[in-house]
């Protein structure tokens, strides 16, 4: 297993991981069932929702198989699909300069993405402190439709 810890700035409430080369636009990918699920796609990009538009703690774990289930260590889970043709994933916030986005070299094709969504309730009143984080699991896999192994609850506010 390669882990690698990052903070990103989750601008417009959102990061993404993508293909190196994919032009994958995630601005009409965000539909109303995509925010419920915190998970967009678009060719060779997905986007993660976040609960704050600051900087977020992000760990990316790129494994040999699928992981154990630990949903029940997590608010929200989704896995979704991306085709890596190049063997270059970027991870960046959606405003971040793409040229200084860190990059993750790996062998060509397609990978599970399980996104893992923790402490989503610990947001200050503003919204702008909190100790939610992220996770993101790769490993081989055929392509699948996106799906919500754990949906959130969410109060009323």
């Amino acid at each position: 297993m390669r882990s690698f810890e990052l903070s990103l700035f989750a601008d417009y409430f959102q990061f993404y991981i993508q293909d190196e080369p994919a032009s994958g636009d995630l601005s009409a990918a965000w539909t109303e069932e995509a925010t419920d699920r915190m998970l967009a796609i678009a060719p060779g990009t997905v986007g993660i929702g976040t609960v704050r538009n600051m900087d977020v703690p992000v760990v990316v774990q790129l494994l040999g198989r699928e992981p154990d289930d630990d949903c029940a260590d997590w608010d929200h889970v989704v896995e979704a699909s991306l085709d890596v043709a190049s063997g270059r994933i970027v991870i960046a916030g959606c405003t971040d300069y793409f040229p200084d986005a860190m990059r993750i070299e790996t062998a060509p094709g397609t990978y599970r993405v399980r996104a893992s969504y923790g402490a989503l309730d610990t947001l200050s009143e503003n919204g702008l402190e909190g100790d939610d984080h992220y996770r993101l699991q790769l490993w081989p896999a055929a392509a699948i439709p996106v799906r919500v192994l754990k949906q959130r609850s969410v109060s009323a506010s």
